[in-house]
Order: C-alpha cells, then sequence, then structure tokens
C-alpha cells in the first residue's frame, strides 16, 4: 500500500504565530485515500533542518509531502532543503518564470526564488492550479496557505490512492484496565487488524472507544464480534 510522510516548514508554527492546518486535513485526506501517514514532522526555516527531515521522510515512505516555505521572501527556502536532501542543485526554470510574468509579478531577485527548484524537478499541471505542483523525485512540495496546500494536493491526489481502509468503533463501559487483557487477547487473534484502546472521560456512558482497522472489510468484522464477545458492556450509543 502506498505510504506517506509530511514535513511541516515554518517558525510560525513552532512558535505558535500561526496553527498548522494542513497536518489535520492531510491526515483525513490520505485516509480516504487508501494511503498510510507514516510520519508527521514539523521544522524550522532552515537549510539544514528541511534536508534532515526530508531524507529521514523519503527512508520511512514512498512519497513525502512538504508545506509552506515556498514564496519570494528570505526565509522560504524548502526549494533549498529539498535540493540538499536530494544531493542536487538549484536551477531557473523558464517555464515558471513566464507564469511569473503573465500573472503580472515582477520578475526581481526575490520573486525569481520561487522559479528557482531543485535541478530535474518535474512540473505537474492541473487546470485547477495556476502555477504547478513541483515534485522533486519522491518529494511533492507544496505551499503552506491551507486553500492552496489543498488544491495542488488534489491535482496530484490519484499518485496517493490505495486500497480503502475498513473500519469499525465500539464504545465500552467499562475502564480501560479492566479490559486491558481481554483486549490483548483479541489483538492477538487478529495480527492483520489494527486495534486501538483509547480512554475517554465525561463524554457520554462509555469510558472507553476502540477503533479497528484494516484492508480486510471481513477481518475487521470478526475482529470487531470477537471484541463484542469479550466485552459484556458495550453501548451502541456513544
Amino acid at each position: 500500500m502506498p505510504s506517506a510522510a509530511l514535513v511541516i516548514v515554518g517558525n510560525e508554527i513552532l512558535t505558535g504565530k500561526f496553527s498548522d492546518e494542513n497536518g489535520p486535513w492531510l491526515i483525513k485526506r490520505l485516509r480516504a485515500l487508501g494511503c498510510d501517514l507514516v510520519r508527521i514532522a514539523v521544522v524550522r526555516d532552515r537549510v539544514d533542518e528541511i534536508a534532515a527531515e526530508v531524507r529521514t521522510c523519503l527512508a520511512a515512505a514512498d512519497r513525502v509531502i512538504t508545506s509552506g516555505g515556498v514564496g519570494p521572501t528570505h526565509d522560504d527556502v524548502t526549494f533549498e532543503g529539498v535540493a540538499a536532501a536530494l544531493g542536487v542543485g538549484l536551477e531557473e526554470r523558464t517555464e515558471l518564470t513566464t507564469l511569473i510574468e503573465r500573472y503580472g509579478i515582477p520578475l526581481d531577485a526575490a520573486n525569481r526564488r520561487m522559479a528557482t527548484l531543485p535541478a530535474g524537478a518535474a512540473l505537474e499541471s492541473d487546470p485547477a492550479v495556476s502555477f504547478p505542483v513541483v515534485r522533486c523525485d519522491r518529494v511533492y512540495v507544496l505551499p503552506g496557505v491551507p486553500k492552496l496546500f489543498r488544491l495542488k494536493f488534489e491535482a496530484v491526489s490519484a499518485q496517493f490512492a490505495g486500497d480503502a481502509v475498513a473500519t469499525a468503533r465500539l464504545f465500552v463501559t467499562e475502564s480501560e484496565p479492566a479490559i486491558a487483557v481481554r483486549l490483548t487477547a483479541v489483538a492477538a487473534r487478529f495480527p492483520r487488524v489494527d486495534i486501538g484502546s483509547y480512554p475517554r472521560f465525561g463524554e457520554g456512558p462509555f469510558q472507553v472507544v476502540i477503533t479497528l482497522e484494516s484492508r480486510d472489510a471481513a477481518d475487521v468484522a470478526a475482529a470487531s464480534e470477537a471484541v463484542r464477545a469479550e466485552m459484556a458492556t458495550i453501548t451502541l450509543d456513544p
């Protein structure tokens, strides 16, 4: 199954000036596509830190997505970081300088930064986006502005599609310590089902939410029945 990792670039996220919106959105979108998100990291606007994290993510996932740091200002250094991670130089792309001029943006030194990409980058165009998506090998470099991030991701989302994940959710009125042994036994019987246990407080008559996930719907159904058989106090109405 396809896997992905997300590198969020921006001092503004780490200092709390802005809250990250792209990570929570992408988590749900990738799950809907059937792609496993295996890592999310937030790094500062520093070339060395971006490069190190991109390398880590490339080792962990099939594809890497970056968010932020692609504008014209001094702190937009994601292209430089990705180039360093891949061990390539930078090159100005006439396709992008032409677009910059077409949109009436001054083609000065600062704005040329938006057209200076890691060498060999692919430009993936889509009618929904005015500027193409920049893909550097397995790294998709997206803007940090949430609206633009989502538009550009959707332009390449088919490349992240896999088999759908079947899910089930059960609400248990017993405490987590009370059910731990029984739940562990069920998990051992169904190794292909990811079973999670999450205590909740003051949200309803239940104390624990149990989730079951697998790409095999029959396994999820069987594991759900096994959990129901072990837990005498399951509420269907949270």
